[in-house]
């Protein structure tokens, strides 16, 4: 359960003038204090030291490192420019860094660093497609849901952690705050832990608690974090918004969304909704008007009832202010979060997802173009399952998509671009929606299927792809 805490004033600059207790000598040698792991538990008689950015990587940052880092909204860009610098000063080599999307430049992806860093991402951003298109750096395909699981597993044992905290409040406890997913494992896992205290960072509840004794290093910041405020959706973002709404969510229901326009879309036009809930690995500054007006109350919820339940979330500067010391926003590590067990218990569930491209026969590319990665599996079929299996079998597992690219070709496809990955298969995909309309693919033929689909496609696309769906499953696609 949460428990209520005291905010410190941002105008405090100083966090261990204000906490002398949390001050730390200066040491020879560097303690690792293993021997408790749980960040909310005190650590008696040790504090973190602090120091600048890249004082905090001159002695423990070495060759053969591996690092993992926090990202999204709470990627702290500080140390890892630090660390850049140190690893290229010192002539450091083979240094693995491990995350999920991570917001801003990466300099440790760039060229020049291709033999002291390389990156492995859980789930891709544009800061590193070109660092792995080119060879340079890694792409995991992995269930958002089961990315703990490498450090629970010691599959990854991080030397380093490199996170973005809240100040300490009067009994010494940090948050993670826009981001807890799966850097509450790599904390427990690591040896050493460097965080950016940033008193800009909202206080967040849940799993998002670490106590200071647990840093071992601690960098004082005052800034802004990533303000990525929606673009305003198109008339094609609108309509599917509004299918979705109108036609597939209820009342009572708990949602769940991806990122982008679309997802933003639904959440505009549910404003004649009432009790809904949230229950989402993100969510974004589209929640807050829903809240405001009472049709989001999470009152049908019976885990985490009456509270919005989240792992990470990136949005303007509104949302932060918005979770910020806020008890009704849960946010809890992502393999709890996107735990099938808990997504099918919850009422009503619907899971809003986009992609990439789809099939005539219902396969789904979200991760790649062709054979180019472009971002990962995320929690998309962690949801879309567990909606399917809904104890109440009142879910809607749903994948959006406008008809066309901005090129004006099809997204629904004869057949994926080769090379292209299939994160949703046909047997995981139910309700498909495009501006043309909703096909439901649940229970049906290959050459029912076909015919749904092509009855959503563009319509200047649509003569070609009954085409073929004859040349392919050599029979005309019917309802």
């Amino acid at each position: 359960m949460a428990f209520s805490l005291h905010k410190i004033p941002q105008s405090v600059k100083n966090f261990s003038s204000l906490f002398p207790i949390f001050r730390t000598p200066s040491r020879t040698k560097l303690k690792y204090y293993t021997y408790i792991n749980e960040p909310a538990q005190v650590i008696k008689q040790k504090q973190p030291k602090w120091v600048t950015a890249e004082e905090a990587f001159k002695d423990i940052l070495k060759s053969n490192c591996i690092v993992s880092i926090q990202g999204a909204a709470a990627t702290p860009s500080e140390l890892i420019n630090a660390m850049t610098k140190v690893g290229k000063s010192k002539d450091l080599k083979g240094i693995r860094v491990y995350h999920m999307h991570t917001d801003g430049s990466l300099p440790y992806v760039d060229a020049s660093c291709a033999d002291i860093f390389r990156s492995g991402s859980f789930f891709m951003g544009a800061n590193v497609r070109k660092a792995v298109a080119e060879g340079r750096a890694d792409a995991y395909p992995i269930f958002l849901s089961e990315i703990p699981l490498m450090f629970h597993k010691k599959i990854i044992e991080p030397d380093i952690c490199l996170i973005h905290v809240s100040p300490p409040d009067s009994h010494g406890f940090c948050t993670l705050g826009t981001s807890v997913d799966c850097v509450r494992a790599a904390m427990t896992a690591s040896k050493c832990i460097v965080a950016l205290v940033n008193c800009q960072m909202p206080r967040t509840f849940g799993d998002s608690i670490i106590h200071i004794s647990h840093i071992d290093f601690a960098v004082e910041a005052d800034r802004h974090l990533p303000n990525h405020a929606a673009k305003p959706p198109c008339k094609e973002e609108m309509q599917i918004g509004k299918y979705i709404a109108e036609k597939l969510v209820e009342d009572g229901a708990t949602l769940q969304m991806g990122i982008g326009n679309i997802p933003d879309a639904t959440l505009a036009a549910l404003t004649g909704h009432k009790n809904l809930g949230i229950h989402s690995e993100m969510f974004s500054d589209g929640v807050i008007p829903l809240v405001e007006k009472g049709c989001i109350t999470n009152n049908n919820k019976k885990i985490f009832q009456g509270r919005t339940v989240g792992s990470f979330l990136t949005g303007s500067e509104k949302l932060y202010k918005f979770i910020d010391d806020n008890p009704s926003i849960e946010m809890l590590v992502v393999d709890y979060v996107n735990n099938n067990n808990v997504i099918k218990a919850l009422p009503k569930m619907t899971a809003i997802n986009a992609c990439i491209e789809i099939d005539l026969t219902g396969q789904i590319c979200s991760d790649s173009i062709g054979t180019m990665m472009f971002s990962g599996f995320g929690g998309q079929l962690d949801f879309l399952r567990g909606s399917a299996e809904a104890y109440d079998g009142r879910g809607k597992p749903i994948v959006a998509l406008q008809s066309i690219t901005g090129k004006g070709l099809s997204k629904i496809v004869p057949i994926l671009k080769p090379g292209a990955g299939v994160v949703t298969t046909r047997g995981h995909v139910h309700y498909v929606v495009t501006e043309y309309g909703v096909a439901n693919l649940f229970g049906k033929s290959l050459r029912q299927r076909a015919h749904a689909l092509i009855q959503i496609a563009h319509p200047k696309h649509r003569e070609a792809l009954d085409k073929a769906a004859f040349d392919r499953l050599k029979t005309k696609p019917c309802p």
